[in-house]
C-alpha cells in the first residue's frame, strides 16, 4: 500500500506505543484511548460565469421576444442572480467568491447601445448595464475576454472604471513598458471557524489573439504573449505572496487548438496547457470556446496533481461552482479536494433586483430596436440559408459590395471586380415583407465584425471556396439528403462557411472535400487564375478566423471601423425600399455529378 500521510502518521503511532511498552516508558495518551485533536478543515465555494456578451434579461434583441432554443436553455445575468443567491443561502455569503472569464460589454443590443447610441463614454454617460448588473450582483473580479477590446480601449477603460470589482489580465501588457495594463491578479480572504484566514488568489489570463482581431485598437498600445509564459511567471508569485489557493479564470479553451490556423503567434485555446504545464494551479474557469464543461481534469506533469477545469455555457446558461475542501496542515492551509459543476439557469426565476435595476435601460433598447428604417418588396429568411443562395445573404453581400467599391473609387483598384464574402450566421434570421426595423436589419449580423478590402487572385479564391465547402458532410450521388445531417462536416460553425458573391459554380457535395468547386465563372467565362479581384470580407475572416487560406495574408486595400451590421442599416435607410428582385442571383449551388441537389 502506497505510503501517505494518515497511514504514516498511524504506522508511527503504533510504533511508538510499542517501543513505549517493550522498554518500560509510558505510552502516548493516543494509546490511553484519548482521541488525537480533529484536524482543522473549511470549505469554500467559487462560483463562475463566462461569455455573458451583453446579457442581463432572457430576452432576445434580434427578435423582440423572450430568448429561447432547442434545449430551452435561459439567458442573462439575472437569472445568474438568483442561482448565485441560492449558493450564498447555502454555503453562506462568507465562504464564497464570484468570478467571470470574460467577453462581458459585447453581443446584445443592449451592449452596443451603450457602447455606440448612447456611450458611457460620454461626458455624463450612463453607467453601462453590465457594470450595474455584476456590481449588485457582487462579483469579486473578472477576466478580460477578446471582446473587450471590440468598441476600443477607452470604452472598456470607461466599464473599468464602472464596476466595483477588478478586471484581470496578466497577459495584457503596455506595448511600451511591457508592463501589466490591467490589474494581473486579485486576493482574497476567507475568514474561516478556526481563526486562519484563507487567501485566494485570482489570477486573469485573456486571449492573445487580440493583437490580431482589434489590431485596429491595440496596435502599439498593448502585447498579448502566451497564457502558459504568463502563468508560469504569476503562479509561483502569488504562492510566495501567501495564496492558498490559486485560480485562473482564462478566456480561453481548453482543447489546446486554435482556430486561426498560423495567423496567432500564440495558442488560442490554452487553458488545458496551463493546467498542465504551470504547477500551482488548484482550478480552471473556462471561457472563449462557448462549449460546456461541468468538469473536466488535467493532470499538471510537474506535480502529478489534478487540475480541475469547468467552463459555463454562455450567455448565462450556467453557473459553475468550483467546491474545495481544505485541511490545516504544518502551519498552513492545504487543498484537500476540488469538484466542479455547472448549475443551469433555466431552473431559477430572473432576479427582481436585476430586472428591476435596468427596466429603464431595457426599454430603451426595445424602443431602439423597434425603429422603423424601410420597407421590403418581399420576406426573406435565412432557414435554407446553409445550403442554398438565398436572396437575404445576397442583401448582406451587395451592401458589402456597394461599400467597397465606393470607397475605392477613383483609386489605383477602381477598376477591379469586387467580389464579397458572408455567412449565415443565424438561422432564424429574417427581413419581413413591408416594415423594415433595426431588429430585422441587425438580426443578419449579430457580430460586431468591421468591412475590409483584400486583393485576392482567381487561383486563391478557388482554393477559398475549396476550404469553405468542407462544411459539407460528403453525400454520394442517389443517397437521400437530410438537411438536418448535410451540413457543419467536422464541427464547422455556419459562421465558418462563406458564400462568395459575384463569381458562379457549384458544389459538387459528392466529392471529397478539397475538389467540390466546379464550374467556376466570373461574368460567364472559366475563372482565370491570375485575374485580380477585390474581395469585401469581414475583418474576423481578414484576420484569419477560421484559417480561411490567403486572406489573412492578402494586400489590405482598405478597411471600415464601422461595424458590418451598422453598414447594413445605412443601407436599408438610405434606399428606403429593399427589393430582392434588384439584386438576388443564384450564384452558387448543390450538386452532385452535375445533378443540382435542390
Amino acid at each position: 500500500m502506497p505510503l501517505n500521510r494518515r497511514t504514516f502518521l498511524e504506522s508511527s503511532v503504533a510504533v511508538g506505543a510499542g517501543a513505549a511498552l517493550a522498554t518500560g516508558i509510558a505510552a502516548p495518551a493516543e494509546a490511553h484511548g484519548r482521541r488525537p485533536k480533529p484536524a482543522k478543515r473549511y470549505s469554500f465555494t467559487v462560483m463562475g460565469t463566462t461569455d455573458l456578451h451583453g446579457n442581463v434579461f432572457n430576452w432576445d434583441y434580434f427578435t423582440d421576444k423572450e430568448f429561447d432554443d432547442k434545449a430551452h436553455n435561459d439567458i442573462g445575468l439575472a437569472k445568474i442572480s438568483t442561482l448565485v443567491d441560492q449558493v450564498r443561502e447555502e454555503k453562506g455569503r462568507c465562504n464564497t467568491l464570484l468570478i467571470d472569464a470574460g467577453d462581458t460589454i459585447q453581443g446584445t443590443q443592449l451592449s452596443y447601445y451603450y457602447a455606440k447610441v448612447d456611450p458611457i463614454t460620454a461626458r455624463r454617460g450612463p453607467v453601462h448595464p453590465m457594470a450595474q448588473a455584476m456590481n449588485a450582483i457582487g462579483y469579486d473580479a473578472a477576466a478580460l475576454g477578446n471582446h473587450e477590446f471590440n468598441y476600443g480601449i477607452p470604452v472598456l477603460r470607461k466599464f473599468e472604471e464602472q464596476c466595483d470589482f477588478p478586471l484581470l489580465g496578466a497577459n495584457a501588457l503596455d506595448a511600451k513598458t511591457l508592463r501589466p495594463a490591467f490589474a494581473p491578479y486579485s486576493m482574497h480572504r476567507l475568514r474561516t471557524p478556526h481563526g486562519k484566514d484563507v487567501k485566494v488568489a485570482v489570477l486573469g489570463l485573456t486571449n492573445p489573439g487580440i493583437a490580431i482581431w482589434d489590431k485596429a485598437n491595440v496596435q502599439g498600445k498593448m502585447v498579448f504573449p502566451g497564457l502558459e509564459e504568463q502563468a508560469a511567471k504569476w503562479v509561483p508569485k502569488l504562492r510566495s505572496m501567501g495564496a492558498d489557493v490559486v485560480v485562473v479564470s482564462a478566456h480561453s479553451g481548453s482543447s489546446g487548438t486554435s482556430s486561426y490556423g498560423d495567423q496567432l503567434p500564440h495558442i488560442e485555446n490554452a487553458a488545458g496547457l496551463v493546467a498542465e504545464q504551470v504547477p500551482g494551479i488548484d482550478a480552471i474557469l473556462v471561457g472563449h470556446a462557448h462549449t460546456e464543461i461541468p468538469e473536466y481534469r488535467v493532470k499538471n506533469k510537474e506535480t502529478g496533481k489534478d487540475v480541475v477545469l469547468s467552463e459555463p455555457l454562455k450567455w448565462g446558461q450556467r453557473l459553475t461552482t468550483f467546491d474545495f475542501d481544505l485541511v490545516w496542515e504544518k502551519g498552513r492551509w492545504v487543498v484537500e479536494k476540488v469538484a466542479a459543476q455547472v448549475l443551469n439557469s433555466n431552473t431559477v426565476a430572473e432576479d427582481p433586483e436585476i430586472t428591476g435595476l435596468l427596466g429603464d435601460e431595457h426599454k430603451k433598447v426595445v424602443a431602439y430596436v423597434n425603429q422603423i428604417i424601410g420597407t421590403s418588396t418581399a420576406a426573406m429568411t435565412t432557414a435554407d440559408a446553409p445550403w442554398k443562395d438565398e436572396p437575404i445573404i445576397d442583401l448582406i453581400n451587395v451592401v458589402q459590395a456597394e461599400t467597397v467599391k465606393a470607397a475605392l473609387a477613383g483609386g489605383a483598384h477602381a477598376a477591379l471586380p469586387v467580389l464579397s464574402q458572408a455567412s449565415c450566421f443565424s438561422r432564424t434570421a429574417r427581413i419581413p415583407a413591408g416594415q423594415v426595423s433595426i431588429k430585422d436589419a441587425a438580426g443578419l449580423y449579430p457580430f460586431e465584425n468591421t468591412l475590409e478590402a483584400r486583393l485576392m487572385t482567381g487561383a486563391q479564391l478557388k482554393e477559398y471556396l475549396e476550404y469553405s465547402a468542407k462544411y459539407y458532410v460528403q453525400t454520394a450521388a442517389g443517397a437521400p439528403v437530410d438537411t438536418a445531417l448535410l451540413t457543419n462536416a467536422g464541427g464547422t460553425p455556419d459562421y465558418n462557411y462563406d458564400a462568395v458573391s459575384g463569381l458562379t459554380y457549384e458544389i459538387d457535395i459528392a466529392k471529397p472535400a478539397g475538389s467540390r468547386i466546379v464550374n467556376l465563372s466570373f461574368e460567364g467565362k472559366p475563372l482565370d487564375p491570375a485575374a485580380q479581384f477585390v474581395l469585401a470580407v469581414n475583418n474576423y475572416r481578414a484576420s484569419g478566423g477560421g484559417a480561411f487560406p490567403h486572406v489573412a495574408n492578402a494586400q489590405q486595400l482598405w478597411a471600415n471601423s464601422d461595424e458590418i451590421r451598422n453598414t447594413i442599416i445605412q443601407w436599408v435607410k438610405a434606399k428606403g425600399t429593399v427589393d430582392p428582385g434588384l439584386f438576388a442571383s443564384v450564384d452558387w449551388k448543390l450538386t452532385r455529378d452535375g445533378v443540382p441537389v435542390f
